[in-house]
């Protein structure tokens, strides 16, 4: 056991049950650990003194910080984590990877440079340019997304071409540009979720889900998971999909074509309490290992 570090859990939920999960981990282990509000926290911005206040008062010296950062401050929070490494204070999620893993346009493109497989995909900003995108893409059905968003929402299906083009228009409309995907049929209502730490996959659940007419396979759509054993393949994809992204510690999911893995997101705040329930496994136990790890070596 390293020795005790002071850390802090970037949450605005300081009663989530992951939160509470890392809290509790790393007492465990013998360190100091305080939960911050990430909307709290004020940047300092002085040539070589940058430095962090919270609730307007200096921010207490730290050795690592665990983002659990919403969608809905993505920007603050990653303004914070920019800060945080200017201070030299260790996160296993950077700015530039909690952008990248929050804008599905730049994540897709990060992966074709990494080789990573994924959706075909046409990214579209004009109305005159749906219907090429569509030929493009081969036979229906379609899936439609924003740019942003968790959890599912802002995700559609569309049947046929004329239903793809209406829900496009309808963003288009909003000043929201799409992506418009390759449906991958054979895992509908269905995927994998690997959790990954360092270098390795250290839990993984197959989320499946059976309500009529839902295609999307998150908890939160009503989606049930089940803890499986995913062939080294999927485990390699998982590890390289986070690492193309930056993050030490990620959730990717992927659906399961019939020529193997296809990532469809990596997300930089993994639920941690959930998947400990499905497969037993000490995933904040393990995150905690990792980050004291990666302390030690930074101080050489």
């Amino acid at each position: 056991m390293s020795a005790p570090l002071r850390v802090a859990v970037l949450s605005r939920e300081r009663k989530g049950e992951s939160t509470q999960r890392l809290r509790e981990a790393f007492r465990a282990r013998g360190h100091e650990v305080q939960v911050l509000n990430t909307m709290r926290l004020g940047l300092r911005l002085f040539a070589g003194q940058s430095s962090l206040s919270y609730r307007g008062e200096p921010m207490e010296p730290l050795d690592a910080v665990l983002p659990r950062i919403g969608v809905s401050v993505s920007f603050h929070g990653a303004a914070v984590l920019a800060q945080l490494d200017l201070m030299g204070i260790y996160s296993p999620v950077s700015a530039r990877a909690l952008r990248a893993s929050r804008d599905k346009l730049q994540a897709l493109q990060i992966f074709d440079a990494a080789h990573i497989p994924f959706p075909a995909t046409c990214f579209v900003a004009r109305k005159q340019d749906l219907d090429p995108a569509l030929e493009q893409l081969g036979e229906p059905p379609y899936v439609v997304k924003v740019l942003t968003g968790t959890q599912g929402s802002g995700v559609l299906l569309a049947d046929d071409a004329r239903q793809a083009v209406s829900m496009a228009e309808t963003l288009l409309d909003a000043d929201r540009p799409v992506l418009l995907q390759r449906f991958i049929a054979e895992s509908r209502g269905k995927d994998v979720r690997a959790v990954v730490v360092g270098d390795h996959v250290i839990s993984t659940v197959r989320r499946v889900n059976t309500t009529s007419g839902e295609f999307r396979s998150n908890v939160h759509r009503g989606a049930e998971a089940e803890k499986v054993d995913i062939d080294p393949t999927y485990a390699d994809v998982a590890v390289r999909a986070a690492h193309a992204l930056g993050l030490e510690v990620a959730g990717v999911d992927m659906l399961e074509g019939k020529d193997g893995p296809v990532v469809m997101e990596v997300n930089s705040s993994p639920g941690i309490s959930g998947m400990e329930d499905a497969t037993g496994h000490d995933i904040a136990g393990a995150i905690v290992r990792h980050v004291e790890r990666r302390v030690t070596e930074r101080r050489g």
